[in-house]
């Protein structure tokens, strides 16, 4: 057989047909449908779509392949060398949509293209990832319609999630009803939940969108409830938008951007039928314009946690998952002109999407990138084409935590030693190294921090430490390891400390303190959504709840997260489920929170779950990996300057 330098595609356009449903058991209560999805070429806007076929079944793929595709600008797709391995070819058929006609995809479903990364040199740099196989419809194949998914040792993943549970309280049983009502559909399978489905909110904006960061627990409590097709499709279809022309005033960032939300739109075709199609939001439709810095963060670590609670890793295998891992480490480890191993971003580029004065080195994305980084390194293919990037993420990842470690965790011993800085210091020895100001530290704080307690500040710069608290990063700190298994448990120490502050009335704060007056005004632009108190500037938001939990259930500290689960049971459901709440003790619902927030009820039975099935929480925290602090980039360094010091980090630990 002739080699061949390219892949080609070649796609048929299948007729639409009407869906009829079949009965399935699914927690949805609709089925779970069979599909067909396609690139278009649409020469105003690119857009996903799909075409319905007349009969639907659900069914474990029996063979790897791939699923029609067509670009809107072609691009070949580069193959290293001649000798890439043998072609194979994949004929496909829709059921009444395509007789007689076949799609050809010609690959090698076992080759080496996810042994490259993104690089110039190694002729990847517009590679587009493969979806999965368009799947055949033949009868005899309909005895999988159950989707019955079977874990590493063979057991069956739905009924081992379900054996052992207690009976649901009426609370649970209402969150479940809710969370399956803002299931959003593409073409009959499910792909996500909208952010919040208000039936009094005339003007939804996009909280009728599926949001990566916001699905995160959502997909937690399907794959813990054993209901595991609406998170792979998710995965799946994400990782199709990612490959996505995107451009804001005629500029493009960088290849590897996940979005940060996406909605199912219905289009009319002609001749009365009916196409849907999915549109993606990449920050260009966004408050501020700002790109999701975030979403592909949280997308790697929910691609880890559905192959470890399903089994399935050879999902995480496949071409396509593998390439668009390798894009988004590529993305985040690019060269620029910081010093810093912590990533540098804007404002409003995680969860706080609104000005909030947490632009440089926010605490919220380096916990996230840190536990990426650790996720990619697991999943990825250890290969001669993935080597080069295994090592750079094993070298950013022993950076990152002596960073965060050694210059954000502050306690009383760690302030009253910044209260005594000499500034101006200009020497390799230098113990202020970001010339920090002893007046930056603020009054509360020296009250207010316990003896024995400590967190991480929320951001770093020169000449700059912000000294708020800011609950997602250190809650996720915790989870991923990033910091050390003392200052983990001084964070939760913390905490419980400081209930009143930190919980009271509802869990939790999403930052404290609040910015009041004149640093209100100056830091936010007078924003009126984050008055003091409220949404992002000291609001209190429900959702954390599963972070919390998570992290005291990793540190042996369930009765901490029982108590914040318990205190959240007695309000949420009879406050109809609100986004988040105002006030310094969080007693009022927010003066502009959505009702009915998924991720208010999806991150209140995730909580749930997790402390009746602690086993299954152990798979979705990391432990400390001390081949980490063994490994430093400075150690083959022929610069004759100070080396960082290994063994400082690695003395914490034992401490």
């Amino acid at each position: 057989m002739k080699t061949m330098n390219t892949i080609n595609f070649m796609t048929i356009k299948p007729c639409c047909r009407i869906l009829i449903h079949r009965p399935n058991p699914s927690v949805f209560k609709f089925p779970s449908p069979k599909y067909h999805s396609s690139f278009i070429n649409n020469s105003s806007n690119i857009r996903l779509k799909c075409y319905q076929s007349h009969k639907f079944y659900n069914y474990v793929p029996q063979i790897l392949g791939f699923r029609c595709m067509v670009y809107r600008n072609p691009v070949p797709l580069r193959v290293p060398n001649s000798n890439w391995g043998h072609s194979r070819v994949f004929p496909s058929t829709c059921t009444n949509c395509c007789i007689g006609r076949s799609l050809y995809v010609i690959g090698n479903a076992t080759s080496n293209v996810r042994n490259y990364s993104k690089s110039v040199d190694e002729g990847f740099v517009n590679v587009k990832p493969l979806t999965e196989e368009c799947r055949d419809t033949d009868e005899s194949l309909d005895r999988h319609r159950d989707h019955t998914v079977v874990g590493v040792e063979g057991e069956n993943v739905n009924n081992e999630n379900s054996e052992g549970l207690k009976e649901e309280s009426e609370t649970e049983k209402e969150a479940w009803k809710l969370l399956q009502e803002v299931v959003v559909t593409y073409c009959g399978s499910p792909v996500g939940t909208m952010a919040a489905k208000d039936p009094n909110d005339a003007q939804p904006l996009n909280y009728d969108q599926v949001f990566i960061r916001d699905f995160v627990p959502s997909a937690l409590a399907f794959l813990l409830k054993g209901e595991v097709e609406i998170v792979k499709n998710f995965l799946l279809h994400t990782m199709q938008l990612q490959s996505w022309e995107k451009t804001v005033d005629c500029y493009s960032p960088g290849q590897g951007l996940m979005p940060a939300s996406f909605k199912v739109r219905t289009v009319p075709l002609g001749d009365s039928k009916l196409e849907e199609v999915l549109d993606p939001d990449f920050g260009e439709s966004a408050i501020g314009r700002v790109a999701p810095v975030d979403s592909g963060l949280w997308w790697i670590i929910l691609l880890r946690a559905y192959g470890k609670i399903t089994g399935d890793y050879a999902f995480q295998e496949r071409v396509d998952i593998q390439t668009s891992i390798k894009l988004i480490m590529n993305l985040c480890l690019s060269d620029g002109f910081d010093m810093f191993p912590s990533l540098l971003v804007t404002d409003g580029s995680c969860m706080i999407d609104r000005r909030l004065g947490i632009h440089g080195h926010p605490l919220e994305i380096q916990s996230l990138f840190y536990s990426a980084l650790r996720c990619s390194r697991e999943m990825l293919a250890l290969d001669e084409g993935s080597k080069n990037l295994v090592r750079a993420i094993t070298n950013r990842l022993s950076a990152l935590s002596f960073h965060i470690r050694e210059y954000y965790w502050v306690d009383l011993k760690k302030i009253n030693e910044i209260y005594r800085y000499k500034t101006e210091e200009y020497s390799n020895e230098a113990t202020n190294k970001f010339n920090i100001y002893p007046e930056q530290i603020p009054n509360w704080l020296m009250d207010w921090i316990p003896e024995k307690g400590g967190y991480l500040i929320g951001n770093l710069q020169p000449g700059h430490m912000d000294f708020r608290f800011f609950t997602l990063g250190n809650l996720w700190s915790i989870v991923s390891s990033l910091g050390t298994p003392k200052q983990n448990d001084l964070i939760l120490n913390l905490i419980e400390a400081k209930w009143d502050d930190l919980v009271a009335s509802m869990p939790l704060k999403i930052s404290y303190p609040a910015l009041e007056s004149e640093d209100w005004r100056i830091i936010t632009g007078s924003d009126p959504k984050n008055t003091a108190w409220s949404y992002h500037n000291g609001g209190s938001w429900p959702t954390l709840l599963w972070q919390f939990t998570l992290a005291c259930i990793k540190m042996g500290r369930t009765e901490l997260a029982k108590k914040a689960i318990d205190l959240a049971e007695k309000r949420l459901a009879a406050d109809r489920w609100p986004e988040y709440y105002d006030t310094k003790n969080g007693k009022f619902i927010g003066k502009q929170s959505r009702l009915y927030q998924t991720w208010t009820l999806a991150g209140f039975l995730t909580s749930k779950m997790l402390v009746e099935n602690p086993e299954k929480a152990s798979l979705l925290y990391l432990e400390e990996d001390y081949a980490i602090l063994e490994n430093c980039i400075c150690a083959v360094s022929k610069s004759g300057r100070k080396k960082c010091c290994r063994n400082a980090a690695k003395s914490q630990i034992l401490v």
